[in-house]
């Protein structure tokens, strides 16, 4: 029935496939409903976000049955806007709608008859609210189309050639005088055995060839304001020192290379870099973050690294191999390798309590993924260029989790790679042999054989390290960006939104968001493209109007609500004259504005109010509530 105003509400109510209905009497819900004011019908799905629960509430709408939803599903995060764009689809304002989560909220932490009961009462507080909402309609900002890619590894890379190639401007900014990233570390990819120098020599012989695309090298953001469509940002450019400039040459294995060629090791490519400290500004559309990982550097006397000079790191071991010829025995800093250990998962799958933090406090709890796969790709090239070498692997799990990646390790086995599990708990002790033949030899208790306490002399320890989050937390404290436990930046959901920032025109490219082989990075690089080319293309960004809203003649401008807003230019102060006197209002931006809400609890007349989290909306949900 019609409300006294003329609010018809519709209620529709998920079964979720069992996940609410196993717990929630869905039915139950739904009868208890129709009786409250305002309800017009109450209907309920087995998946009401499947295209044939969209067409219950369409046809409603569209039948004049309904002018206001009530969703009761899962999290709004999840489907919010597959309900709005039906409810639009069906010549209704999109707004006009409330979600009421009976499912994270509900049936995942509750049961019996308190399930129900907790769904009907978030059910009826949902439709007090939704007699009071008011049609509202998004933000139109202008839009710029153009893009700043913060990184030139192969993701950034990569990003900044899709998004020229959609017609958007680009601004490459990379903090090195070298393109290529940690990929130029690599030799061959798994599992295609493709060159890596090659992908990165081409990619950027491509991005530098293109008009479209600026390049900078030895530049970082050191200022940033606006917003989506409409940022600005500062860029420092400075000069590397010769020191660090021949150090990364070292690094890569080729110190004579000159500005402007191609490093022979691998494809890691020297730009043109600043001879003195500059700065310039940039009006740009949005912002694309491809600032990469670090391999983890294991702590002093971890495995023995830094005590040892026969252990060293995955990545050390792959670049010298590089340099090296093949057969008969594998050849180290000039020494003759008959026996090689590798062990993994150091600085990965960190567990408290058993663990160490870091020198930096911290523990890497999350797997970093791709070493696996990598260090099984060592073994078997140790293996087949040097069948004279003997290998041991030491592991916990392996987990060769791509595509033909598992194909390494039967490979490996082939081989006559010789494996060792072992405990976290437990995990192989390092130490320096007296009078052997061998300078090391490693201790482990092997679970493949039942607990025995194992022996092996040893020639080299190659220790396969994790990936760590480049320290970008000047950008993040700058730009208020989201980090997650692991410290790498946090999108906004992994599958409904896997590149977004919540803060909306800002991507994420490859590494900088999680641990990523070069397929994965380059599918997210492609994907953060897409999305900035779709955003910008129509120069123009459309944004929820969920944003405060000040009525002018209740504001005394105070000055309160200024004082506290979190977001620097959401909420402005200016002087007017009214009757021969200078007064202050306040203005808000609403672009810049998160619908935080914190200027409503702050004003003294009562003259800021949230679209469509009104004080109005809330007493009607708690008078609901309370009807309960």
């Amino acid at each position: 029935m019609a409300s006294e105003t003329g609010e018809k509400v519709g209620v529709y109510i998920c079964y979720c496939g069992g996940n609410i209905s196993d717990h929630v009497d869905v039915e139950k819900v739904a009868e208890n409903v129709k009786e409250v004011p305002g309800v017009a019908v109450a209907r309920t799905n087995m998946f009401m976000c499947s295209d044939p629960g969209q067409e219950l509430i369409m046809e409603d709408i569209k039948n004049g049955v309904v002018n206001r939803v009530v969703v009761a599903s899962c999290a709004p995060a999840l489907h919010e806007l597959t309900f709005r764009g039906a409810i639009q689809r069906a010549g209704m304002n999109p707004y006009l709608y409330d979600h009421a989560n009976i499912r994270e909220q509900v049936s995942w932490v509750h049961h019996g008859d308190a399930a129900t009961d907790k769904a009907a009462t978030l059910v009826a507080a949902a439709i007090g609210k939704a007699k009071h909402l008011k049609p509202l309609s998004p933000i139109r900002v202008d839009a710029k189309n153009h893009a700043t890619v913060i990184g030139g590894g192969l993701a950034g890379l990569r990003a900044a050639r899709d998004l020229s190639r959609r017609g958007t401007e680009v601004l490459l900014l990379e903090k090195s005088p070298f393109l290529g990233g940690q990929a130029a570390q690599l030799g061959k990819l798994f599992p295609t055995g493709e060159n890596a120098g090659d992908l990165i020599k081409q990619l950027a012989k491509e991005v530098s060839d293109d008009s479209n695309i600026t390049l900078r090298a030895c530049a970082e953001i050191i200022k940033s304001e606006g917003y989506v469509g409409n940022f600005k940002i500062t860029v420092k450019k400075s000069s590397p020192t010769s020191e660090e400039y021949i150090e990364k040459l070292d690094t890569f294995g080729n110190s004579k290379a000159g500005i402007g060629d191609f490093v022979p090791f691998i494809g890691l490519c020297p730009m043109e870099v600043p001879s003195q400290t500059e700065e310039f500004t940039q009006d740009t559309g949005a912002v694309v973050f491809a600032t990469g990982f670090k391999t983890y550097i294991p702590s002093a006397g971890e495995y023995g690294y830094g005590e040892y000079p026969e252990v060293i790191t995955l990545p050390q071991l792959i670049r010298m191999m590089a340099r090296g010829k093949s057969g008969g025995k594998l050849e180290i800093n000039g020494k003759r390798i008959r026996r090689a250990a590798l062990i993994h998962c150091v600085g990965s799958r960190h567990i408290p309590g058993i663990h160490e933090p870091g020198s930096d406090g911290n523990l890497n709890e999350y797997c970093s993924r791709v070493c696996c796969s990598a260090t099984l790709q060592a073994a078997n090239e140790i293996r087949e260029k040097h069948p004279e070498t003997y290998v041991f692997e030491f592991y916990r799990d392996i987990r060769t989790y791509g595509r033909g990646h598992e194909a390494y390790y039967d490979r490996a086995s082939q081989n006559n790679v010789i494996f060792f599990r072992f405990e976290p708990e437990d995990p192989p002790v390092i130490e320096k042999t007296d009078g052997s033949q061998y300078p090391l030899k490693i201790r482990v208790k092997d679970m493949l054989t039942f607990g025995e306490d194992i022996e092996a002399e040893v020639d080299l320890v190659v220790l396969s390290v994790g990936m760590v989050p480049n320290d970008i937390s000047d950008l993040v404290d700058m730009m208020k960006l989201p980090v997650g436990v692991d410290r790498f930046l946090l999108e906004v959901h992994p599958k409904l939104q896997p590149v977004e920032l919540a803060k909306t025109g800002i991507l994420l490219a490859g590494t900088c968001q999680a641990p990523m082989d070069i397929g994965e990075a380059c599918s997210a690089a492609q994907a953060a493209s897409s999305k900035v080319a779709t955003l910008l293309s129509r120069g123009y960004v459309e944004l929820d109007p969920f944003v405060a809203e000040i009525n002018i003649e209740k504001c005394t401008g105070t000055g309160n609500c200024a004082d506290v807003c979190p977001v620097e230019g959401a909420i402005q102060q200016s002087e007017t004259e009214s009757d021969g006197e200078k007064v202050m209002h306040t203005r808000i931006n609403p672009a810049l504005c998160t619908g935080c809400g914190i200027c409503v609890a702050v004003c003294p007349e009562n003259a800021i109010d949230i679209n469509g989290w009104t004080l109005g909306q809330y007493e009607a949900m708690v008078d609901a509530i309370a009807e309960c």
